[in-house]
């Protein structure tokens, strides 16, 4: 057999970063997001040359499944959800070192049996490889795959070498500050640190990756990234489905748990942080933990700094829809909120005395994710108290999705022999510039984590800071019940309290995505 025979990545493989020869186990291979998201950023990953020479894929899950059937679906699933064609002579090459094992994620034999497909694989390759378990299953067994990978050896295999394990893990990472502290001891207790790869999707997103740049490579902005110059920060994560046919699943959740918490909370650390002292993993989440530490605990009393909400009837797209509590599988009594607003504070040098407003909700008028820098307007100057002039305060937008770009808002000259002036927008937008077809988020992250780069992904202390601000919000509400919940109607930008909250200090939500 020839090397490009044994190892049919390596015909045009002069991409894939160095990464070491790939074994891949998804844990909840039959589930939902395997088949919308892993399994098409492996085969856009395999289409661009990205994966390593001996890659493979294993399958894991409860339901009883043959490697013929797995291929088979697998393919159906791609060809479904990638946003490039599906191409059988890619798709060859992963089908050909592709199986699947069924079993209980909390029995020790299925990882056992396991143990027996990696050899296999390891015979077909000819040499080790390095083990990357993706945990994508429901989080209540989060803590059964861990135990098991540990108690298995599978953890341990190749520690302190290139063929290191390694466990990517999807959020929900806990419900609170006390679930969290327990996730991570139990991965501490199986996996190193630099074993863990906690992963949010929003940190492989093009915008998000690009603040970084937009902040420290662009001098015009550093200057002005501060208190002295900043009036206050904006940031929107907004949904326009409801719940669908995961109600039960939302219910246990909510808006909180499901975005601010998690996607809200890194982009405000990446927003906000100080300069790190290099582009390394470790001194950018050094710089994101100190900036989640000063954010101030939130008022949870009188002037409250957070307004819950649940959807009711309205317009979505032109077709009327119901309310979250005539959803299926939603209790009549349910508390869960749709829709969470929060105004926090971040005591340090840059940020003190800035709001930073956060939202995010289901139903809402238009999909959208941003983060809006408004900049002081200039309380004296040549244009300053004339009617003539129409200056608004500068603003930076960000927009992570769906179009994807930035936006700073300045005031010009109207053309013409009076002297107006008015607001203008410069636009900069992803697909104009580069093309439409950018990578999905997973994409990037699955290969980093093959690489082990883990700037992307989310260090442990980083979760419980994030926690620590937000569970005592949490059992605030779960103590008052219904009490407090506002309601808003289905297609609009969520409750009159969310408007409230920002009134009270002289500001007011911008419209999102325009």
């Amino acid at each position: 057999m020839s090397e490009t025979e044994r190892h049919p990545f390596l015909t045009g493989l002069s991409k894939h970063r160095g990464a070491q020869p790939t074994c891949i186990i998804i844990f909840g291979a039959s589930g939902d997001l395997a088949a919308r998201k892993l399994l098409p950023a492996l085969y856009n990953l395999a289409v661009d040359s990205l994966l390593p020479a001996d890659f493979h894929l294993i399958g894991f899950g409860r339901k009883p499944i043959a490697d013929a059937d797995f291929r088979t679906q697998s393919a159906a699933d791609i060809t479904q959800f990638s946003r490039r064609d599906f191409r059988a002579d890619i798709w060859k090459r992963i089908e050909n070192h592709s199986a699947y094992q069924s079993g209980g994620y909390d029995e020790p034999a299925a990882y056992e049996s396991l143990k027996l497909k990696i050899a296999e694989a390891e015979k077909q390759a000819g040499r080790p490889l390095q083990l990357v378990f993706y945990v994508s299953t429901p989080p209540t067994v989060f803590e059964a795959i861990l135990e098991n990978l540990g108690r298995s050896g599978l953890a341990a295999r190749g520690v302190g070498t290139a063929l290191e394990s390694k466990v990517i893990i999807e959020k929900p990472f806990g419900k609170d500050l006390k679930s969290a502290v327990q996730l991570n001891s139990v991965a501490a207790r199986n996996f190193r640190e630099s074993q863990v790869f906690r992963i949010d999707h929003y940190l492989g997103k093009e915008t998000v990756q690009d603040l970084l740049v937009l902040r420290f490579a662009n001098p015009i902005f550093e200057p002005l990234w501060n208190r002295r110059h900043v009036d206050h920060v904006q940031i929107t994560v907004a949904e326009e489905l409801g719940v669908g046919t995961r109600g039960g699943y939302y219910d246990g959740s909510g808006a909180t748990r499901d975005m601010l918490q998690n996607h809200t909370m890194q982009l405000l650390a990446l927003v906000a942080m100080d300069q790190p002292r290099s582009l390394s993993a470790e001194h950018i989440r050094d710089e994101k933990v100190k900036l989640l530490e000063a954010v101030q605990p939130l008022r949870l009393g009188v002037g409250c700094d957070a307004v819950r909400a649940q959807y009711g009837e309205g317009l979505s797209g032109g077709e009327k829809v119901p309310a979250y509590l005539t959803e299926k599988d939603i209790p009549a009594d349910s508390s869960t909120e749709t829709f969470c607003a929060l105004r926090l504070s971040i005591e340090n040098s840059r940020w003190s005395g800035v709001p930073f407003y956060m939202r995010s909700g289901k139903r809402l008028a238009r999909r959208v994710s941003e983060i809006a820098i408004q900049f002081k307007q200039p309380e004296s100057g040549l244009f300053a108290g004339d009617a003539r002039y129409d200056l608004a305060p500068n603003r930076l937008v960000i927009q992570i999705q769906p179009d994807e770009g930035t936006t700073l808002v300045l005031n010009s000259k109207v053309p013409g022999l009076e002297p107006r002036t008015q607001p203008v927008r410069l636009s900069f937008r992803y697909a104009t510039t580069y093309g439409s077809n950018t990578p999905e988020a997973y994409e990037r992250l699955i290969l980093d984590a093959i690489v082990g780069d883990r700037t992307l992904f989310i260090r442990g202390d980083e979760t419980e800071a994030s926690w620590r601000l937000f569970t005592p919000l949490l059992a605030s509400w779960q103590k008052q019940g219904r009490v407090g919940v506002e309601t808003y109607a289905a297609g609009s930008w969520g409750p009159a309290g969310a408007d409230t909250l920002l009134a009270a200090h002289g500001h007011a939500w911008r419209n999102a995505g325009r």
